[in-house]
């Protein structure tokens, strides 16, 4: 089976649907719990034995889920729409004959690329527009781990330094520009299988990929690779902040310094210190943490974050830092892994 006679194939299963058979992609089973787990057994469509033809599907999807995820995350920012992403795939998988795949895992890529191809479209017919012509930019959601280390599964999800900066940017290209950057240089999938998902010739969609690739430099810059110094920069950004200290304040920042949220964008030191200097009271309640692998805090107030900030550190100085404090999706961060 060729990738584009699966990819033609229509949709057939919502997310309602999904919801109401209870299939999950998540977690560590095996043997029939997990053919169970993703939908494998009678009726299923996964080879001529229910049990053991499922099982062993199940078994090689399983092992590719953490790269499917991780496209899924820098397509889409969201690690909620990344697992139902990963979900379709199984969904397609089932009903395709996978003894004819000569290569799973860029199958599953390509697949994976698709469907989130289609979620972004999606949201634009939606009215969900990037910002970047508006007074802020979208924010992606926030991978959060303690100081003491990245988990061995978001390992996975944040490798090839996938900082905020890096998803803030993406969120302003369009879904063919998305597609064939992530694709091609995060995942090394050729222009020649990029073509038949964006409806381009192979030259057309790398010159999706190079616009991508201009916008992404320009506006997520590489950070300081030393962790322990990034923090200290921020902790000295934090404490001048705590006190107010407009001149300590700019000390730390990059002369053309860009603060991003979805309610605005403030660019030069002078300007975003000045605007740090007011919230004084956040700043004291701030807990650091490693935002999406990098350095940041966390604001955190009555047990409930009102703030998540990603620092980019360049050079001893922070070139950029990402603001989410929208109030619906910061309810759905999870800052016990804080506490681990």
């Amino acid at each position: 089976m060729s990738d584009s006679e699966f990819l033609n194939e229509k949709h057939e299963n919502s997310p309602d649907a999904r919801e109401n058979t209870g299939e999950k992609t998540s977690g560590n089973t095996s043997g029939n719990a997990k053919a169970n787990q993703y939908g494998g057994g009678a009726g299923s469509g996964v080879g001529n034995d229910a049990g053991s033809g499922s099982e062993f599907l199940a078994e090689r999807f399983e092992s590719h889920r953490g790269r499917l995820r991780a496209v899924a995350y820098r397509m889409l920012g969201s690690l909620a729409e990344a697992d139902d992403a990963v979900q379709e795939a199984w969904l397609r998988l089932t009903r395709a004959d996978a003894g004819r795949v000569d290569n799973l895992g860029g199958w599953l890529t390509t697949v994976v690329g698709r469907v989130c191809l289609d979620m972004l479209r999606s949201r634009r017919t939606r009215g969900e527009e990037p910002l970047e012509e508006g007074p802020g930019v979208r924010m992606p959601e926030p991978v959060l781990s303690p100081f003491g280390g990245v988990d061995p599964e978001q390992e996975a999800l944040l490798a090839d330094s996938v900082g905020l900066a890096l998803l803030v940017v993406l969120e302003t290209l369009t879904p063919a520009e998305r597609l064939a950057f992530v694709l091609h240089d995060l995942f090394a999938v050729p222009f020649d299988e990029i073509a038949p998902l964006v409806g381009r010739t192979p030259a057309a969609s790398r010159q999706l990929a190079s616009r991508a690739r201009r916008r992404v430099q320009g506006g997520a810059p590489a950070p300081d690779p030393d962790l322990a110094q990034q923090r200290e920069v921020v902790e000295a950004f934090l404490a001048a902040a705590r006190e107010g200290d407009l001149t300590a304040l700019v000390a730390v920042l990059d002369p053309d310094v860009v603060a991003r949220s979805e309610g605005g964008v403030t660019t030069g030191a002078v300007n975003v210190a000045s605007n740090a200097s007011r919230f004084a009271h956040l700043a004291r309640v701030a807990r650091p943490a490693l935002v999406n692998g990098a350095a940041g805090v966390v604001v955190i107030e009555e047990g409930r974050p009102v703030g998540v900030l990603a620092f980019t550190v360049v050079r001893g100085r922070i070139a950029v830092i990402d603001i989410l404090n929208d109030p619906q999706r910061l309810a759905r961060v999870d800052v016990t892994v804080l506490d681990r």
